[in-house]
C-alpha cells in the first residue's frame, strides 16, 4: 500500500492518525483529525519527528526502544505537543503495521482527553463545594443510598450521634447502623421507622428522637432524585433539646399526656396541681378545674410506708425522681392501690421548673394477681383446692394436732371405671362427670374440711379432727353421693369410688405419708371388689412390698429362663384317646423351687408382666409342639393368652410370626381365651378371633360359665372348643343343679358345632358322669397332672397317653 493509499485509509477514521517509520523516527502520513489535534495546517506533520511531538518520558523511552528493531506495542494516556509548546491530554495507542513492500511502521490512534478532563476536574470542584456544603451545614446530614449502604455524611452527624472514630475508619456500616440504634431510647420504634423508610423511596418525613442522654433529636427525611428517579435518602438531623424547654416540652406532650390512659399530674416545684389528663380526672372523679391548685401528695396516702411524702421529697431533691405504691381514695370511700412514678424537670441550669406525676392503676394487676393464686391454689376443672393448698392447710392441721394432741383422717377416693366413660364418650363428658362429682363430695363434707382434685379421677379429703369413727361415717356418706345416678345431656349412670383411708397420726406423720397410705388402702380396695372403703393397715404396706419384689424377681427370673412349661394331656372322653395337651406356666424358682401360677399370675396380670410372659409361654408351646412333629408324635398344643396380651395389637403378627419360625401347622395350636376378654370389646375380640382362625388356629373359650357371656356375640365368635371351669365338676358326682348346668353348657356347645372340654375331673364318677352326659374331652388329675416336656414327649413316643379307665 502507498502512502497515498494509506492517507485515503486513515482520513475515514475519527481518531487523530500518524504512520511513522521507527526507523527514522518520523511521520510518514497523518489524518486530518491529527492536524486539528495539533493545531497545525495540513502537510505540515509530513515529516515531523514524534519525540519532538511527545511530552511524557515514557514516549521517549517507548520510540528510542524501537531503534534496536524490536516490536513493541504502547497503549496508555500521555501529553502530546503542540507546535505552540503547550500539551494536550490524549489516550494513545500505538501499533505495528506492515506495508506491502514489506516494510514494518507504527500506527499512532489518538483520542482527545480535554473535554473529559475539564469535566473530571468540574466534577471535583463541585464534590468539593458539595463537602464544604455538609461541613459549614448547622445540621448533621447523612446521605444513603436505596439499599441504606452509607454514601456520605458531615462531621456534625458523627457528633450528634457520638460516634467512636474507630467506627469511622472501618467504614462497616452494620457497626454504625448498630450504633446509631443503640443510642435512641426506643430502639425497636427507631428500628420500625428505618424499615419503612427503605421500603418507601419517595416516602418524606419528620420525626422525633429521644437519645440514651436525654437529648432531643428531630430528624428529617428525604428522597435524593436523579430525573425524577429516588436513587438514594438523605438524612438531617438537628438536637433540638433546648428549644423543648419548659412550656415548649408541655406542648410537645399535650397529644401523649391527653390521650394517656394512665393518669398525668403536673405541678410546680411546691407540688401545685398545674394540670391534669382525662385519666385522671376518670380516676379522682373530679374535674381538671377542681384538683388545681390541690398539693399533689395530700390526694394519697401510703398505709405501708407511713413516711412516704418525706421520702418523696428527699429523692426528688437528690435524684430527682421517686417510685413507689400509693392508694387513693374515692369520694364514695373505695380505694385503689397505684403505682406512681414522680419526676423533676429542670431547666439548664439544673432549677426545677415543673413535676409530674405518672399513675397506673393497680386493680387489673391486683385482680390477676389473685387469678393467679387462684390458679396455683385451685383445680382448673372444678375449682377445687389442689396438692398445694391441700399440702398447706394439712400442714397448718399437723401443727394443730401437735400441740392439742387430736387426730386427723385422709381419704383417698378414687372413681371405679371412670376410664370407660373418658373413653367412650370424650373427654368433655368425662369432665362435666368429674364436676358434678366434685359437687356432690363438697356437699358430704364440713368447712373445716378439704376436699381436694389430685388430677383424672383422684380425690384427697383432709377431714378436720376425725377420729376413725367419724372418717367410717364420711366414707360412708361419700360413697352414697357417689352411687346415686348420674345424668349428664340426656344420659342417666350410675358410678361407684373405692376410698382408702388413713389416719394421722399413727398412718403418718406427713401429708406425703398419708396420702400415700391412703392410696394403698384404696388399692385393697380395688383389688376386692370396689366400690368400699378401707383403713390403712401396716400389713398392706408389706403386702405392697411383696409384690413389688415377685414383679422384679418375676422379671429377673424370665431373663435368666427360670420359667418353664408342663403339659397336662386332654383326652377324649369316650374313648381315652389323646386329644390335645394344654401348656401350663411354671416358675423354677432357684430357692423356692417350682412355683404354681396361683402364687405369681395375679402379680404379673396387675403389673403388666403377664404381656412378656404371655408371649414366652406362646414362643415355647409353639416351639415344643413343632418339635414333637418332627420326632413323629405330633400333639396339638393349647396356649392360655390372658386378656392384655390379647388386646396387645401385634398379638396376631406375633402368632403367625412363631407358627412361621418354627414351622408348625396352625392346627397344632390351639388358644384358649376367658369371657371377659370377649365382651370387653366385643367387636375387636371378633376382628382379632378371624384373623387367627384364618390362620388355621383353633380357639377355645376358657373357665365357660363364670363370666358373663352373652350369646348372641358367642354364637358369632369362630370358637372350637367350650371348656366347663372346674368349680362346676368338682360336684358334678353329687349336685344336680351343678350336674344340670354342666348338662346345659355341653349341649348349648353342641348346638353351636363347638367341642366341650371339662377340666379338673379328679374322680371316676365324675368322668362317668360326663360320659353319660356326651362331654367330649377332659383333663384332670383323675388321668395325669401336668409333666415336663421331657417327660411328656417321651409318654408320646411309648404312646402311654391314653385314658384305660
Amino acid at each position: 500500500m502507498t502512502p497515498p493509499d494509506w492517507t485515503a485509509f486513515m482520513e475515514h477514521l475519527l481518531e487523530a492518525i500518524w504512520l511513522v517509520d521507527p526507523a527514522t523516527q518520523r511521520i510518514v502520513a497523518a489524518n486530518t483529525a491529527a492536524t486539528r489535534l495539533q493545531q497545525l495546517d495540513p502537510g505540515e506533520l509530513h515529516g515531523a519527528s514524534v519525540l519532538e511531538l511527545s511530552a511524557s518520558p515514557e514516549d521517549l523511552l517507548f520510540w528510542q526502544g524501537l531503534r534496536g528493531g524490536e516490536r513493541l506495542t504502547l497503549h496508555s494516556e500521555t501529553l502530546l505537543r503542540r507546535q505552540d509548546g503547550s500539551t494536550v491530554p490524549v489516550m494513545r495507542r500505538a501499533t505495528p503495521v506492515q506495508d506491502p513492500d514489506g516494510r514494518t511502521l507504527y500506527l499512532v490512534a489518538m483520542q482527545d482527553r480535554t473535554l473529559q478532563h475539564q469535566t473530571e476536574q468540574k466534577l471535583e470542584e463541585l464534590l468539593a463545594e458539595l463537602r464544604a456544603t455538609l461541613e459549614s451545614t448547622a445540621d448533621g446530614i447523612l446521605v444513603c443510598d436505596l439499599d441504606g449502604r452509607i454514601r456520605a455524611f458531615n462531621r456534625l452527624f458523627t457528633q450528634l450521634w457520638g460516634i467512636p472514630e474507630n467506627l469511622l475508619t472501618q467504614k462497616d456500616d452494620s457497626a454504625i447502623y448498630t450504633w446509631l440504634a443503640s443510642q435512641v431510647a426506643e430502639a425497636i420504634d427507631y428500628q420500625r421507622k428505618i424499615g419503612e423508610l427503605l421500603r418507601a423511596p419517595m416516602l418524606e418525613a419528620t420525626d422525633v428522637l429521644i437519645m440514651q442522654t436525654g437529648r432531643i433529636i428531630e430528624r428529617v427525611s428525604r428522597p435524593q432524585l436523579a430525573r425524577g428517579r429516588p436513587i438514594g435518602r438523605v438524612y438531617v438531623f438537628r438536637d433540638i433539646t433546648e428549644r423543648t424547654a419548659a412550656e415548649a416540652q408541655l406542648k410537645l406532650a399535650a397529644k401523649v399526656f391527653e390521650s394517656s390512659l394512665d393518669a398525668i399530674f403536673i405541678t410546680d416545684p411546691a407540688f401545685g396541681i398545674l394540670a391534669c389528663n382525662p385519666a385522671a380526672e376518670q380516676m379522682t372523679h373530679a374535674p381538671a378545674e377542681r384538683l388545681r391548685g390541690w398539693s399533689a401528695p395530700d390526694l394519697f396516702h401510703s398505709p405501708t410506708l407511713p413516711r412516704w411524702r418525706e421520702d418523696l421529697t428527699e429523692r426528688l431533691q437528690h435524684t430527682g425522681f421517686w417510685e413507689g405504691e400509693i392508694w387513693y381514695r374515692r369520694p364514695d370511700q373505695s380505694a385503689i392501690a397505684l403505682q406512681a412514678s414522680w419526676v423533676v424537670l429542670k431547666d439548664p441550669q439544673g432549677h426545677p421548673l415543673n413535676t409530674i406525676l405518672f399513675v397506673k392503676d393497680l386493680s387489673e394487676k391486683l385482680a390477676a394477681q389473685q387469678r393467679i393464686e387462684q390458679l396455683a391454689y385451685t383445680d382448673v376443672l372444678t375449682g377445687l383446692p389442689n396438692r398445694l393448698m391441700l399440702t398447706e392447710r394439712v400442714n397448718h392441721a399437723i401443727r394443730v394436732a401437735e400441740r392439742s394432741g387430736q387426730g386427723f383422717a385422709v381419704l383417698f377416693l378414687d372413681l371405679d371405671r371412670f376410664k370407660s366413660i373418658n373413653d367412650s364418650l370424650g373427654h368433655l363428658f368425662g369432665d362435666m362427670v368429674l364436676i358434678e362429682i366434685a359437687s356432690r363430695l363438697k356437699q358430704c363434707l364440713r368447712q373445716t374440711d378439704t376436699l381436694c382434685r389430685l388430677g383424672g379421677d383422684e380425690f384427697v379429703i383432709h377431714l378436720h379432727d376425725a377420729d376413725e369413727g367419724g372418717a367410717e361415717i364420711s366414707a360412708q356418706r361419700i360413697i352414697e353421693a357417689v352411687i346415686r345416678p348420674v345424668e349428664i345431656e340426656d344420659m342417666s349412670f350410675n358410678l361407684s369410688c373405692s376410698v382408702g383411708i388413713a389416719m394421722y397420726p399413727n398412718d403418718g406423720e406427713t401429708l406425703d405419708e398419708l396420702i400415700q397410705h391412703a392410696d394403698t388402702a384404696m388399692y385393697q380396695v380395688k383389688d376386692r371388689g370396689k366400690g368400699h372403703y378401707r383403713f390403712y393397715r401396716p400389713q398392706m404396706n408389706a403386702d405392697l412390698l411383696s409384690r413389688i419384689q415377685l414383679d422384679h424377681a418375676m422379671r429377673e427370673g424370665l431373663k435368666r429362663h427360670e420359667f418353664v412349661l408342663h403339659y397336662q394331656p386332654r383326652v377324649c372322653v369316650s374313648t381315652g384317646e389323646l386329644r390335645t395337651c394344654e401348656a401350663l406356666v411354671r416358675w423354677n424358682h432357684p430357692d423356692k423351687g417350682l412355683v404354681p401360677p396361683g402364687m405369681f399370675i395375679t402379680v404379673a396380670e396387675e403389673t403388666g408382666f403377664i404381656v412378656r410372659l404371655g408371649q414366652w409361654v406362646l414362643e415355647e408351646g409353639i416351639r415344643q409342639a413343632a418339635a414333637w412333629l418332627r420326632q413323629g408324635t405330633p400333639c396339638q398344643v393349647a396356649v392360655n393368652v390372658s386378656a392384655l396380651q390379647f388386646q396387645q395389637a401385634g398379638m396376631v403378627d406375633e402368632v403367625a410370626q412363631a407358627l412361621r419360625k418354627h414351622g408348625l401347622p396352625a392346627h397344632l395350636l390351639e388358644i384358649e381365651l376367658t369371657e371377659s376378654i370377649l365382651i370387653r370389646d366385643a367387636e375387636e375380640a371378633l376382628s382379632r378371633l378371624k384373623a387367627l382362625a384364618e390362620l388355621g388356629v383353633h380357639l377355645s373359650l376358657d373357665d365357660f360359665g363364670t363370666g358373663y357371656s352373652s350369646l348372641t356375640y358367642l354364637k358369632r365368635f369362630p370358637l372350637h372348643k367350650l371348656k366347663i371351669d372346674r368349680t362346676f365338676i368338682a360336684s358334678l358326682h353329687e349336685d344336680e343343679a351343678d350336674a344340670a348346668i354342666v348338662s346345659a353348657i355341653i349341649q348349648m356347645g353342641h348346638a353351636m358345632r363347638m367341642q366341650v372340654v371339662a377340666e379338673g375331673v379328679e374322680r371316676v364318677d365324675q368322668h362317668q358322669r360326663l360320659q353319660a352326659l356326651g362331654c367330649d374331652h377332659f383333663q384332670g388329675f383323675l388321668f395325669s397332672k401336668a409333666v415336663p416336656a421331657s417327660a411328656f414327649g417321651e409318654a408320646l413316643q411309648r404312646g402311654e397317653l391314653n385314658y384305660k379307665g
